[in-house]
């Protein structure tokens, strides 16, 4: 786990770094809009999704600079859904990643149009000619986006989220919410990578059933962190979902049959890499590290 430690930390640095120059600091007018899409984008976390798509596009020998710009655009979309997230309007937090909510340190309004400001933005960079030289490459990119982080991927799935307060949903719907929400930017991550990279159907297959897998363990341990976490250590408030009496992994399953599964939702996602021999040890890592993080 130190390894991985040592490699997250590494790739958030790079993330960190390309996120900045991406979002220069400007004297102008929407000078107060670019402090909000730099304060909501910079200074966050393991950068899981970042370092999913690094990964996979390192896979096939993608140049480390347009990966990182990829890597930067998918970050710049997460991260614009945790603005709006957490805004009254929907969970309705003043925690994120330890530090005020952008709403909290701004105001609603500053909030919605930086991350409007944010998912723009990231498609700015993918259909940069900077990201790949091959239209059609930028073009697929763009195109994997915005279908995970759409009507049918995370939005759809913040909908559903959003009604699962008022109605009660079953295992089925919650496995298609979270497959939504949650899933299809990690997933995107990974496919992202592996279009950089110009992969094989059979690898870009590999990969996206890793990625299933992955996301739902992830969402399976994010429930679990929600009724067991610590906010401090977490980063966010805790127990949001029992509050609002939303059905959950854990509150179906209990929470020894959802880390069960969890856990073998990673067996199975580590199994998907078999054809990438010790180069996917990053990813096999990541699975791992997915179901024991307390943050």
């Amino acid at each position: 786990m130190s390894d991985l430690n040592a490699a997250l930390e590494a790739s958030a640095a790079a993330v960190e770094s390309q996120l900045a120059a991406l979002i220069p600091e400007v004297a102008g007018g929407h000078r107060r809009l670019v402090e909000a899409m730099r304060y909501s984008a910079l200074d966050g976390g393991k950068r899981l999704r970042p370092f999913l798509a690094l990964e996979c596009a390192g896979l096939f020998g993608a140049d480390t600079e347009r990966a990182l710009r990829v890597a930067a655009a998918i970050e710049m979309v997460h991260c614009y859904s945790l603005v709006h997230d957490d805004l009254p309007a929907m969970d309705d937090d003043d925690l994120r990643r330890g530090k005020p909510t952008a709403h909290i340190a701004f105001d609603e309004a500053t909030a919605i149009l930086a991350g409007d400001a944010l998912l723009t933005l990231a498609f700015d960079v993918l259909s940069d000619a900077a990201t790949d030289s091959d239209g059609d490459v930028r073009a697929a990119l763009v195109l994997a986006l915005a279908r995970a982080a759409g009507r049918d991927g995370m939005v759809g799935g913040q909908m559903i989220d959003l009604e699962a307060e008022t109605r009660t949903l079953d295992l089925d719907a919650i496995i298609e919410l979270q497959a939504m929400k949650t899933g299809a930017l990690i997933a995107v991550s990974c496919e992202a990578g592996a279009i950089l990279g110009r992969a094989s159907a059979d690898d870009s297959a590999a990969l996206a059933g890793y990625a299933t897998d992955l996301g739902l363990a992830f969402q399976i341990a994010d429930d679990l962190l929600d009724i067991e976490g610590d906010a401090e250590e977490v980063g966010k408030g805790v127990g949001k979902d029992a509050a609002a009496g939303k059905a959950t992994f854990v509150s179906l399953l209990g929470a020894d049959e959802a880390r069960s599964r969890a856990q073998g939702l990673v067996s199975s996602a580590i199994a998907h890499l078999d054809c990438f021999d010790e180069r996917a040890d990053g990813l096999r890592a990541a699975a791992r590290f997915v179901v024991q993080r307390r943050h």
